[in-house]
């Protein structure tokens, strides 16, 4: 983009319009991304809510939202949705959804200030091979991985491997069609069955399996712009080496932050820098999660880079045991879920004219 961005500043008024998924994120190069049920109207009620608690201006679609009813506090990411919200005064946009390069926010971008990504950036890290190619180019961290089509498959039969290793989408979302597998058999099968399932496209990765702990670290904009790492938080109770995807398992059920003499270790630390890198490197303007686990020798490696992580978190009734990984991370710091919230509020951007 040949625009420049600038931070949203505290004299702004803020009108917050929460919008989520509706339009499904395109095929692009034979990889998909699901659409994840309910398109996220879970997370971006309890944004909207959690704002409104705390005395900012939010902008709902009905006059008098029920807290028990995610679609009252969010608007549709369409075109409709996104006018919807700018008609009835919104002047920030809170993209709770997945942005691509074509996406109906993206006509917008002038008319309000955003939290999320740059919607072509949003794609590209979307693409987890990619996404992990050019970071382990930057000499970061990374584990090793191969793109497999459905013309690869029976290539696999031939192709040095050692086993497990790990089967994911090039485009996927939290843990859905990730898998482990113990053999060349189940290899082939797994990617095969990944393939006819339709909901991923017709690419797949094939990634080294790490045996080690598990840390997911979320990265957000700090002062300056500079990026600002939340304390890791340490995954548990994997089901076959894989961490359940959250809306089968809520992650307060096997997660838990680093203690303070965690978080002095030498790998950790090392972690934690190499995750500030990446956030700096692909451009990121809104909170990424970076999931890695140890390999055998106990150093930590970049598996997958989320540019829109979950954001749910307690507030809303019935919702207790609904923080998200970062909003766990953030509590270590002694955050609320709110003081997340406004964080990332206040590191709002807007496109604005190269003279200004």
């Amino acid at each position: 983009m040949t625009e420049r961005f600038k931070i949203i500043g505290k004299e702004v008024t803020r009108r917050v319009a929460v919008i989520c998924q509706h339009v499904a994120p395109p095929v692009i190069d034979g990889a998909r991304k699901d659409p994840k049920p309910g398109g996220y109207s879970d997370s971006g009620a309890d944004v909207a809510f959690c704002l409104r608690e705390r005395g900012i201006e939010v902008i709902t679609p009905v006059s008098n939202p029920d807290p028990k009813r995610d679609l009252d506090w969010v608007f549709p990411d369409s075109a409709e949705g996104v006018e919807a919200a700018s008609q009835m005064g919104a002047t920030v946009i809170w993209a709770n959804t997945v942005l691509f390069s074509g996406h109906p926010l993206e006509a917008r971008l002038r008319d309000f200030w955003i939290v999320g990504q740059v919607p072509e950036r949003q794609q590209r890290v979307d693409d987890k091979f990619a996404t992990n190619a050019f970071l382990r180019a930057r000499g970061l961290p990374v584990a090793a991985s191969f793109v497999v089509s459905r013309d690869d498959v029976s290539t696999l039969a031939q192709r040095a491997l050692t086993f497990p290793v790990i089967v994911k989408p090039v485009r996927g979302r939290g843990s859905q069609g990730v898998c482990r597998v113990q053999d060349r058999r189940t290899l082939i099968s797994s990617v095969t069955s990944l393939f006819e399932s339709g909901a991923f496209g017709s690419l797949a990765i094939v990634e080294e399996y790490l045996p080690g702990e598990e840390l997911t670290v979320t990265v957000m904009n700090g002062p300056g712009s500079t990026a600002f790492v939340l304390p890791p938080v340490r995954r548990f109770n994997h089901l076959d080496g894989i961490a359940p995807y959250n809306g089968a398992v809520a992650v307060t059920r096997n997660s838990a932050a680093l203690n303070a003499a965690e978080l002095s270790a030498a790998p950790v630390i090392a972690l934690m820098q190499a995750c500030a890198e990446a956030f700096e490197a692909i451009g990121a303007f809104a909170p990424i999660r970076i999931d890695c686990r140890a390999n055998e020798q106990g150093d930590y490696m970049i598996f997958d880079v989320n540019a829109k992580p979950n954001m749910t978190g307690a507030g809303r009734p019935g919702r207790d045991d609904q923080d998200s990984l970062s909003a766990i991370a953030a509590r270590t710091i002694n955050w609320t879920y709110g003081d997340l919230l406004e964080a990332m509020l206040k590191m709002a951007w807007n496109i604005c004219d190269a003279n200004v």
